[in-house]
């Protein structure tokens, strides 16, 4: 699998918003992008936070979806470098880690930047249904600053 991929929404017209989706799960990452290009996203994929990170500068995302623990950098790092930029997108970050234990990555995720969570498994419309709220409310808010 390439490191970075696009796919196309099936309407190119008009797309909902651009949208990274990084996760080290071939197979989900597979089916989120599937998911988002139906729903007219144009989507990119990157299989861990640091081939993430490289896309953000060309791709510009509207949102960026990235689950937690990855190799080489996961993506609590990478929530904290997108954060610090200048016009960072949002982000939904997800996890199989759930709640409970020793570590809460969800709750340290939310704490350290994103803008919503989401515990695996999901259906790909809750997904969705928090990126459109998240793209809509982006897009809202800088319109309103530019007037």
């Amino acid at each position: 699998m390439s490191a970075l991929r696009l796919v196309q929404p099936e309407t190119e017209s008009r797309t909902c918003g651009r949208v990274l989706l990084i996760d080290d799960d071939a197979a989900l990452l597979g089916l989120m992008a599937h998911a988002f290009a139906a729903a007219g996203y144009a989507t990119r994929t990157a299989e861990n936070g640091r081939k993430g990170l490289l896309a953000l500068d060309s791709y510009q995302p509207d949102l960026v979806v990235t689950d937690i623990v990855m190799p080489e950098m996961e993506g609590i790092g990478a929530i904290l470098q997108i954060k610090r930029r200048p016009k960072p997108p949002k982000i939904i970050a997800i996890s199989g880690a759930g709640p409970g234990g020793r570590r809460d990555y969800l709750s340290w995720a939310k704490h350290l930047g994103a803008d919503e969570v989401l515990a695996k498994p999901f259906r790909m419309s809750q997904i969705l249904t928090l990126a459109g709220r998240l793209i809509d409310n982006h897009s809202n808010h800088l319109a309103k600053r530019g007037s």
